[in-house]
């Protein structure tokens, strides 16, 4: 088994969003010349490559972010980067295609959960052969939602997707488990792996955004559907992280991204 950590995009925001301090105030990227901490946001996938098939955890952000984000006020806090010497070069599908990968190539592709900077590009396995999973809660949720979005959910990004709801702890393939870590949505998950020579790896996607939310004690961000359910599962994660001895990986920590990685193509974990 070899796991792939894949860029599927980085944005920028003002931290304020991702890790809530006294005296911060949330600004857009009009103001992120103002000395504060608006700072990258990255987003990475997984590629998981088993005996069974192909898994990918998560999708990122779209190309096409301004014309989707516009309609939710996201872009003017969220604006996604491009590398200036090769525009669009850490969009997932680009990432696939350095792995001389293709969406038809993945077998199951599970979702953290329905946010737009994570399941912005699942339309694109809508290919007739990649199984689609993310949580049974999460698919509930989003249910209720009417209009074009509710916060960070874009039904659009989704809809029409035949999408399998997994309900609790769940080792989806040998080695692959699946968390569930609600708080920061209905039904966030994270992701486990037990890796032959590097061991286990913890992939909280956004029920801990950053190592700083870590803690103890963990701190809160903005965007949280549900404070003491979020707490609850930064707990879950730490106690297993320990009683594992497991590497976490937090799901938008900028430092961690640019210090800590073995990004594909060149690394992988095995």
């Amino acid at each position: 088994m070899k796991a792939h950590v894949l860029h599927s995009g980085t944005m920028e925001a003002d931290y304020t969003w991702l890790l809530l301090k006294p005296g911060r105030i949330i600004r857009t990227v009009q103001d992120r010349a103002v000395p504060r901490e608006f700072g990258e946001v990255p987003t990475h996938a997984i590629l998981v490559e088993t005996p069974e098939g192909r898994m990918l955890w998560d999708t990122g952000v779209p190309r096409d972010w301004r014309q989707r984000w516009e309609p939710t006020g996201f872009d003017e806090f969220f604006p996604v980067l491009d590398d200036e010497t090769e525009p669009h070069s850490r969009y997932l599908d680009h990432s696939l295609a350095q792995m001389d990968l293709s969406p038809e190539d993945i077998d199951l592709l599970v979702l953290s959960h329905l946010h737009f900077d994570h399941a912005a590009n699942a339309k694109m396995f809508d290919n007739g052969k990649t199984e689609i999973m993310t949580s049974s809660a999460e698919l509930e949720g989003v249910k209720g939602i009417e209009g074009y979005n509710q916060g960070a959910h874009i039904p659009s990004d989704y809809e029409g997707l035949n999408i399998s709801g997994i309900s609790g702890d769940e080792e989806i393939l040998p080695g692959v488990k699946v968390i569930q870590t609600p708080g920061h949505t209905w039904g966030t998950m994270s992701l486990m792996l037990d890796l032959p020579n590097d061991g286990k790896k913890l992939f909280t996607s956004d029920a801990v955004y950053m190592r700083d939310s870590w803690g103890p004690p963990a701190v809160g961000a903005a965007i949280v559907w549900n404070n003491l359910a979020w707490l609850d599962s930064v707990e879950k994660l730490r106690r297993i992280a320990e009683e594992e001895e497991a590497e976490v990986f937090f799901g938008h920590d900028a430092d961690q991204a640019e210090n800590d990685i073995r990004w594909a193509p060149e690394g992988h974990y095995s």
